[in-house]
């Protein structure tokens, strides 16, 4: 699974700076960029883009960097533990280029969770409730899960795959 820096850095699809991974839209029901919660949450949801839960792979157009479907239908699982203050922690040592994540879980609110991070939204996030398919916008989640709004994207190091392409 990638770290949280990486997650980010891919969902953004080389759009920096905008509140979206399409860039700068507000989520509408004229134009549907993603698997999002369209109606009154969370009392009745209009599956305006054809789906009441997850949707298939590639069901909206890929970000900069080729990526399908980094926001909504499912929180994306990051390797990094997830640490409520790591941000205003960091903040104070500038620019980090690719941080890794913290060694160990912080979270106040359940102190005795193992929580990953978990990145993208779901198909339940909604302006009324929440707006967490921002690339910024993220959650701790406990690791054992097995709720139907989490999944995964599997990732590799570059030289890793540059060695698979050269092999016989």
């Amino acid at each position: 699974m990638p770290t949280e820096a990486e997650w980010e850095y891919a969902a953004r699809g080389g759009l920096d700076k905008k509140p979206y991974v399409w860039g700068d839209e507000t989520p509408s029901d004229t134009v549907l960029h993603a698997n999002l919660w369209r109606g009154d949450f969370p009392h009745k949801n209009t599956a305006l883009a054809g789906f009441e839960h997850t949707s298939p792979v590639k069901t909206f157009k890929p970000n900069g960097y080729g990526l399908y479907d980094v926001a909504g239908s499912v929180w994306e699982w990051c390797s990094d533990w997830y640490s409520r203050d790591l941000y205003s922690t960091r903040l104070s040592k500038g620019v980090i280029v690719n941080p890794s994540g913290p060694d160990r879980c912080n979270n106040p609110a359940r102190p005795f969770a193992l929580e990953r991070v978990q990145r993208g939204g779901s198909y339940l996030c909604n302006d009324a409730y929440c707006s967490r398919y921002r690339p910024s916008a993220r959650h701790g989640g406990s690791f054992d899960s097995g709720m139907s709004h989490v999944g995964f994207r599997c990732v590799t190091t570059k030289a890793l795959w540059e060695k698979r392409a050269d092999s016989p």
